[in-house]
């Protein structure tokens, strides 16, 4: 390993959102030395109502850019950083011929349609399934997976295509030369076998996906080194030739272990545009009966992930269908529009007297006929009191589904980090506190798929002597929230009371909706 100035070692961490990218230069004390943020212009298009879909290649010429100018301002941090990592998000599939060429748009997670299963699964699998009480799930999960919607609909472009990835295959493509990438990258829609980190086999039980082997990429452990710079690639961004590539994991595993919550007894939420709470084990434990725990960035750790589907999504859809007038007041005061609703969000006492949200705006795994409600409205509630509803609703989601996390794996959760836009906000993350009765802690960046990137990174050189004293390096509590007693009590009566009896009450409502779209 080169010796650096004042024994400070660097490396690169790419973070791929959903709607920016982050190109960062990390030391090992957790401190971003540098930074570029591009923000797309246009984070996807929809040909279709409920379609997102995006030229693959434009996320390729933003990074492109964006390593180009970190290049042209931080030269020197650049040409001493030691390796660098990739994380992206999730479940998004590229479409590539034999010559690596796309053959259609790339899908985004956030896309909405669904196939209409014209091909059946085997009679084996649709009785196994049966028994089990799975069909839903499993038909729901096949519905929703890009691939088999594409042999429906567009089987001409199927048969071009020669190789079907996630994002981060594709961006490892452009880097390397070579359709290569970590296994912790295999998330969603794909054939991934998470207890054993290798592809299923085509006829395997839970194969559903209708993808076959020859189709994907070559997926390695994590910390394995996927590849170095070329002389080409470096002309295109600017990145030192023979500069090495680790194989780390995805964005949302990359922000828990960025928020330090890489033991069992701490639970990492993530309030960004899916919202979800996660636990790292040692152990393979589903967090709920038949869905998978997820391979963590760090080879060995598995998360118990419980996720809501377009979690604080649901913020932005607030602001532009009712958030007009504090987006001009947000605009008058220089602040985001969201700080301007969170301040008025605490004159609206806990529980948004009496108006509940449950947050349900895409069907889930485990509730696919699941609908989004809102109930308890009252002519004295107002647009500030929905704003505080979603903000609530969403924390009670996510402790219901941490309250599964912790019968699964027989241990409770001690306490909470934060990431994610919602993060930033400390009455959110009060808020947080009060509804988990836990204490709630935020780190000393924002960037914390960044500092879980650059983390696992330090870890792989070997930079640190174990996770531990990596984490005890790398990720510092800038702020703790404690629950507040009356409140937390509320809280808690609202749940066990009114929230957790929404769901069972509406389901036969849901199924019905559903014939009636």
């Amino acid at each position: 390993m080169r010796k650096m100035k004042n024994e400070e070692k660097l490396v690169l961490a790419v973070d791929f959102g959903t709607q920016s990218l982050r190109v960062s230069i990390v030391n090992q004390k957790g401190e971003i030395k540098a930074i570029i943020k591009n923000k797309y212009n246009d984070a996807y298009f929809s040909s279709e109502p409920g379609f997102a879909e995006q030229d693959v290649n434009y996320y390729w010429m933003e990074l492109c850019d964006a390593t180009s100018k970190l290049k042209d301002t931080h030269p020197e941090l650049l040409s001493e950083v030691l390796a660098m990592s990739v994380t992206t998000f999730r479940d998004s599939p590229v479409f590539l011929d034999e010559h690596f060429e796309q053959t259609r748009p790339m899908v985004l997670w956030l896309d909405q349609r669904q196939a209409s299963l014209k091909k059946k699964l085997p009679l084996i699998k649709r009785i196994l399934f049966r028994i089990v009480g799975m069909s839903d799930t499993v038909y729901l999960n096949m519905k929703r997976t890009p691939a088999i919607w594409v042999q429906e609909h567009e089987p001409e472009i199927w048969d071009k295509t020669r190789y079907y990835v996630n994002i981060s295959t594709y961006i490892n493509y452009k880097l390397l030369g070579k359709l290569i990438d970590s296994v912790a990258n295999q998330t969603g829609h794909f054939p991934i076998h998470f207890r054993k980190g290798k592809w299923y086999k085509d006829r395997a039980l839970k194969n559903i996906f209708q993808v076959p082997n020859s189709k994907l990429a070559t997926i390695v452990k994590q910390g394995s080194v996927m590849g170095t710079i070329s002389e080409e690639v470096s002309k295109q961004t600017g990145l030192p030739v023979g500069l090495q590539i680790i194989a780390a994991g995805t964005d949302k595993g990359s922000e828990a272990l960025g928020t330090g919550a890489y033991r069992s007894d701490l639970a990492s939420i993530s309030y960004g545009t899916a919202s979800s709470i996660a636990v790292a084990n040692k152990r393979y434990i589903e967090p709920e009966a038949f869905l998978p725990s997820y391979n963590a960035p760090i080879a060995g750790l598995y998360h118990m992930e419980v996720q809501i589907y377009r979690g604080y999504w649901t913020v932005g859809w607030f602001i532009r269908q009712f958030g007009s007038d504090e987006t001009l007041e947000a605009r008058i005061e220089a602040l985001a529009t969201e700080e301007i609703l969170n301040k008025k969000m605490l004159e609206i006492p806990p529980g948004s007297q009496g108006l509940v949200l449950q947050p349900y705006w895409g069907p889930g795994l485990k509730r696919p006929e699941a609908r989004g409600a809102i109930v308890g409205f009252s002519d004295y509630h107002t647009r500030i009191h929905i704003y505080r509803a979603i903000i609530e609703g969403i924390a009670f989601g996510l402790k219901e589904g941490l309250m599964t996390i912790e019968r699964r794996q027989h241990k409770k959760i001690e306490e909470i980090r934060v990431s994610g836009g919602g993060s930033q906000s400390d009455a959110i993350c009060q808020i947080t506190a009060d509804i988990f009765g836990l204490p709630v802690k935020r780190t000393q960046t924002y960037e914390t798929a960044t500092i879980g990137t650059a983390l696992v990174t330090f870890y792989y050189l070997g930079v640190f002597n174990s996770l531990e004293q990596a984490t005890r390096a790398m990720v510092h509590i800038e702020k703790t929230f404690y629950p507040n007693t009356k409140d937390s009590k509320k809280y808690q009566k609202i749940y066990k009371d009114v929230y957790a009896k929404l769901y069972p009450n509406l389901k036969g409502i849901y199924k019905k909706l559903r014939n009636h779209q």
